[in-house]
């Protein structure tokens, strides 16, 4: 039954350059995604720290902000009259 197993290493044919740059495209695609979806679960810190840096005094935060006009109107243009017929 020995006789019968074909136990030597199977013929694999070398990777053509294609297949080299494929490889290697898909294992930095796949850490790209693994950088995003990390980005996604832990934010960064920034964003937390800019938001106690604000002001918290209310008369503070008023005077920083400017005082809104009122809106400009858009241009109508004039109705045409229809004629009337007779």
């Amino acid at each position: 039954m020995s006789a019968e197993l074909d136990l030597s290493t199977p013929e694999i044919p070398e990777p053509t350059l294609l297949e080299s740059i494929l490889r290697y495209g898909l294992f930095l695609g796949a850490i790209f995604q693994l950088i995003c979806i990390l980005a996604v679960i832990f934010p960064s810190s920034k964003g937390h720290e800019q938001e106690e840096a604000e002001p918290t005094d209310v008369k503070a935060a008023e005077q920083i902000k400017k005082p809104k006009g009122p809106t400009p109107q858009p241009r109508q243009k004039p109705k045409k009259e229809s004629k009337k017929k007779r």
